[in-house]
């Protein structure tokens, strides 16, 4: 009788508890990366705090604008929660790689190729959108308090004024980001490429609105200058897409004709 030997102690088979210890050491080192981030954001607070405030400073140049600190403690939360975003943005590549390591044996070799290619190009993307969003977050201040009249005083919270460019510049981000899944979705087969190409106008008429929406109404330029990378993000994305399901249809058809070529032999 043969003796049967359990899936945990099979070759290349980690048991539960290999695994806990293993999800612990990462956990510990992405902890420690973001940890030593956070500190290094807290230092360079003062300078990010100043870049936000550059816009209420030229509002301050045409009324009465500043920003307002609801509690004694509000200056000091302010900084923490500064410290905290930006610690884990330095400390993304870190954080990202253990993930990855974690569920990398996991995963067959096509999906760490998928993986691999997915998280090498979203986080460029990403933080190129980023930027973008903070090269994009004075225009929409200055749009947004421009309604109000130059008699009126414009006190803005600081708290929710730091999570409103945050949320901002997570959204241009994210858009950057978008095309990248929309090409992950093709390859998994979910979104035909044709149907992406087909519905360009759309696309186009959405990254329109939202430059026109985030960008002054009288400043054309910037609205081009953001739409344009965003829509060539899109036409890259399509193209790949394109490219895709035509090695797949050649595929299928070379398999289709060795099956028949087999039958007939």
């Amino acid at each position: 009788m043969g003796v049967r030997t359990s899936p945990a102690t099979e070759p290349g088979l980690m048991p539960l508890a290999g695994h806990l210890i293993e999800a612990r050491t990462r956990l510990f080192r992405a902890s420690i990366a973001v940890a030593v981030a956070v500190v290094a954001g807290y230092l360079f607070s003062d300078l990010i705090l100043d870049v936000l405030r550059g816009p209420v400073v030229a509002l301050a140049e045409s009324r009465n604008a500043t920003l307002n600190y609801g509690s004694v403690s509000g200056a000091f939360e302010l900084k923490v929660k500064i410290a905290l975003y930006a610690g884990l943005v330095l400390a993304s590549p870190v954080w990202l790689y253990q993930l990855f390591a974690f569920f990398a044996p996991a995963l067959t070799r096509r999906e760490k190729r998928y993986t691999v290619g997915f998280v090498a190009s979203a986080v460029p993307l990403f933080l190129a959108g980023c930027v973008a969003g903070f090269w994009l977050f004075p225009h929409v201040v200055e749009l947004l308090a421009g309604f109000a009249s130059t008699s009126d005083s414009t006190i803005l919270e600081a708290s929710y004024y730091f999570d409103f460019v945050m949320k901002l510049v997570l959204a241009v981000g994210v858009a950057f980001v978008l095309p990248v899944f929309v090409v992950l979705l093709n390859f998994m087969g979910v979104l035909p490429g044709i149907s992406i190409v087909r519905g360009w106008r759309v696309v186009l008429v959405a990254i329109v609105l939202f430059c026109a929406l985030a960008t002054p109404a009288a400043d054309v330029m910037s609205m081009f200058l953001l739409a344009v990378p965003m829509a060539a993000l899109f036409a890259a994305a399509a193209g790949i897409a394109l490219l895709h399901d035509r090695r797949a249809a050649r595929r299928v058809a070379a398999l289709a004709a060795g099956a028949r070529a087999s039958v007939t032999a």
